[in-house]
């Protein structure tokens, strides 16, 4: 199943804006999710889990990125042949 992590970087306290956003916006979406505020270089992880590559791309691309305050992402697309090894 096509995964991806993407890492966000936030404006200075608007972590917790930022992850109900991103709730709202994927609950509608054909999507496993997880998203959790971290500790480090990055403000929020997120986990995204579907069944269409595509659809995964477009959702960070349209969605995702253009969510106000956050200023920056890194998206690391999970290799897929190697998921069960």
């Amino acid at each position: 199943m096509p995964t991806a992590y993407v890492l966000l970087n936030s404006d200075l306290g608007s972590d917790s804006s930022i992850i109900d956003e991103t709730k709202k916006i994927l609950q509608n979406e054909d999507v496993k999710f997880e998203v959790q505020g971290v500790y480090g270089v990055y403000d929020i992880v997120l986990k995204l889990s579907s069944d269409n590559a595509e659809s995964l791309r477009g959702i960070i691309t349209d969605k995702i990125r253009k969510i106000n305050k956050v200023q920056s992402t890194l998206t690391m697309m999970v290799i897929e042949e190697q998921e069960n090894l």
